[in-house]
């Protein structure tokens, strides 16, 4: 399926309808696409990057469907293989085409791929080419999320072409983003899982982007943005250091103990004007708790004691939370215990790259009494408490 963008520029890629894991690790409940523009002008053409390899036919497909006999340059924005992986089938029917990207991403490419130097031309930040009518500006945006990642802006039409930048995992046939709800709650998704860890370094190539005033975003994963300001507006939030007056609570219970403690601490939020989120480890979407995560001023991790430490499940989140590193704020670690154990010390050691407050843990011993859930009373009031600190509770 081929989608125009604008005169001269199409969206050649391939739409992956059927695909639900992506990098073994995140779901995909919207299946996803690869972007690849092309862009014809009057002297030469390009393509913005390429396709899985296993999606290869599609993206040749549409070119020959638009009697695309020369390509000269592949733009290479990113060099991960959803993007770079059916480069050297591209070289092998477009011998001619040389691979314009960074010096970084060459050596990365050299690498994945296997190509040769002389398979490359080498850019910079501000260098640019010339199409014929069609200008393209390479812009540098690291850590978006590898360190070679660029955008590249079609200066005439005003189109950032950001690769994962602003992208969304959503098959769809749509050339623009539509469905608003449906986009955002995905590009929030992707945000959460993907470029999150990045949010300090986000702020500058934001910026970068937003100095180009492009008309149109296209990213190489969901649909374009016709109304930029959508998704700028989006990440402007999501990369902020504000929080909201939200706790997210993901939890484990083996024998219901836990699961008593977090009912009660719930109730004991919301009575104080806390807006709760709560995620049963053993059954939750991992890709919906790194949303929540983007927002939220407090984790609660709450976990029963299992083999004298915490569930599995619980140190998986503590991972991923410091993985993640979103910016909340404060984190409270609660549970039941039937002899004792070192869940504290083992989830503290989890969460060491998180710059938060830890508050005082609340480990009960057994089923609670009502002298623990009293204990929970005050847990919640020292929540309250620090968000009334924070300024994100009045």
């Amino acid at each position: 399926m081929i989608r125009k963008i604008t005169e001269g520029v199409y969206n050649v890629g391939a739409i992956d309808w059927e695909r639900t894991l992506f990098d073994e690790i995140v779901d995909l409940p919207q299946g996803t696409s690869y972007n690849a523009y092309l862009i014809i002008g009057k002297e030469k053409t390009a393509l913005i990057d390429t396709v899985e390899p296993e999606k290869y036919e599609q993206l040749e497909k549409n070119l020959e469907e638009l009697n695309i006999d020369r390509i000269d340059f592949i733009i290479s924005n990113h060099a991960e293989q959803d993007h770079s992986g059916s480069i050297p089938m591209l070289l092998e029917k477009y011998p001619e085409a040389k691979v314009v990207t960074n010096a970084k991403c060459k050596e990365f490419e050299k690498d994945l791929l296997h190509l040769r130097d002389e398979d490359f031309i080498v850019i910079k930040e501000g260098d640019t080419i010339d199409l014929g009518g069609k200008t393209l500006d390479f812009i540098m945006t690291p850590w978006v999320h590898w360190p070679e990642t660029m955008t590249t802006f079609l200066r005439e039409d005003r189109i950032a072409f950001t690769c994962d930048f602003f992208g969304s995992h959503a098959a769809t046939t749509h050339t623009f983003a539509e469905q608003y709800d449906r986009i955002y709650h995905e590009a929030k998704r992707y945000y959460a899982e993907i470029m999150m860890p990045f949010r300090q370094i986000i702020v500058r190539n934001l910026k970068k982007i937003e100095e180009k005033n492009p008309k149109i975003i296209a990213p190489s994963h969901g649909p374009a943005y016709s109304n930029p300001e959508f998704i700028l507006n989006a990440y402007r939030e999501w990369i902020s250091p504000d929080t909201k007056n939200e706790v997210l609570i993901a939890y484990v219970s083996m024998h219901g103990s836990t699961k008593k403690m977090v009912d009660y601490l719930v109730d004991a939020l919301a009575n104080r004007g806390i807006e709760v989120k709560v995620r049963d480890l053993i059954h939750s979407n991992l890709g919906e708790i790194a949303i929540d995560l983007v927002d939220v001023t407090t984790v609660v991790i709450a976990t029963p004691t299992m083999l004298a430490g915490p569930h599995p499940s619980a140190v998986y989140l503590a991972y991923l939370v410091n993985a993640l590193k979103p910016k909340v704020k404060l984190v409270g670690i609660m549970g039941s215990y039937g002899w004792g154990g070192r869940t504290v010390d083992i989830l503290k050691a989890n969460l060491g790259a998180l710059k938060v407050e830890l508050l005082d843990p609340l480990l009960i011993k057994g089923l609670p009494k009502k002298e623990d859930y009293e204990k929970i009373e005050l847990f919640a009031e020292k929540i309250a408490e620090k968000h009334r600190e924070l300024g994100v509770m009045k």
